[in-house]
């Protein structure tokens, strides 16, 4: 489903239903993927944000007598989880995930975190508080099935996917209309990479991504991505090498020349987010404490 009208239902397969909020944007696409998976009761994954149009759009999916048993979700940014609250009200299902939105950061980011200065992102739900923590290992049992719990952080600490019948609702981590982005203290390109290449370990028939259609080659898409990411790290040290101290910014302008001015503050975070992993694995230091304005250079 490339494109489709806001609180529209399509099926993709038997026992699957997509519905798509109207939150459109260069972050989320088309807008969020909320899926409900089974007949009879059913689980919802990613109820998306809080618009009460999408709310009405979920439950008038739901043909008569069903009912949800379970509310599931891949992370808690504001595209993602708001609605997962109004949702249980309305149906008394419970609301599964990870943890809050400050759960499962390394200790760097932690720290970045309490020290201030790294923000920005696609916006944190910091209400979000899941009524069962769920992960690697977990899974859920319902009218659906069984449904896999994978811990999948890199996109967001929190970050989980869900297998369910040879297919991975792979949330943010990996799509196909765009690379995710990876932005600090919440975003950890250190775990984004070991997640990659936990999925390219795995033998999923397809991903049922956060936002976008399909992807229908999964392990050629995580190729595609870690190769993406193995060339921009390349690209940051030849330009360190190059330049010698930039910032995460001057990076970005350096780098993605392509890329319209707009969306330069996030290819910036990304940015960080590749220097803060060469710096973890002593190939960059930092002139100072770590914040968005903070130089790097290479290790002498």
């Amino acid at each position: 489903m490339e494109r489709g009208e806001s609180g529209a239902v399509d099926r993709p397969e038997a026992d699957l239903r997509r519905v798509l909020a109207p939150n459109p944007s260069p972050m989320t696409f088309h807008g969020t993927n909320t899926f409900i998976v089974g007949t009879g009761e059913v689980a919802v994954i990613d109820p998306g944000p809080a618009i009460d149009a999408h709310l009405s759009a979920i439950l008038g999916a739901l043909d008569p007598g069903e009912r949800i048993g379970a509310i599931l979700v891949t992370h808690s940014h504001l595209d993602h989880s708001p609605l997962a609250r109004p949702l249980a009200e309305a149906t008394g299902a419970p609301v599964l995930a990870a943890g809050p939105s400050d759960w499962g950061r390394s200790p760097v980011m932690a720290a970045l975190a309490q020290a201030g200065g790294v923000g920005g992102g696609e916006g944190i739900d910091s209400d979000f508080a899941p009524d069962r923590r769920i992960g690697t290992g977990d899974v859920i049992g319902g009218g659906w099935g069984e449904i896999e719990v994978l811990e999948t952080p890199g996109h967001m600490a929190n970050h989980l996917s869900f297998a369910w019948r040879g297919a991975l609702f792979s949330g943010d981590l990996v799509m196909g209309w765009s690379t995710s982005l990876v932005s600090p203290p919440d975003g950890d390109m250190t775990a984004f990479m070991a997640s990659l290449d936990a999925l390219s370990r795995r033998h999923d028939r397809l991903y049922y991504p956060g936002h976008g259609s399909e992807v229908t080659d999964p392990a050629g898409r995580v190729a595609e991505l870690v190769a993406h990411r193995r060339g921009r790290e390349a690209q940051i040290l030849a330009a360190l090498g190059r330049l010698g101290s930039c910032t995460a910014a001057a990076l970005a302008e350096d780098i993605y020349t392509e890329t319209p001015p707009a969306l330069l503050p996030a290819a910036a975070r990304n940015v960080l987010a590749h220097l803060i992993d060469l710096k973890e694995r002593n190939l960059a230091e930092s002139e100072g404490v770590i914040t968005a304005d903070t130089g790097f250079r290479l290790v002498s």
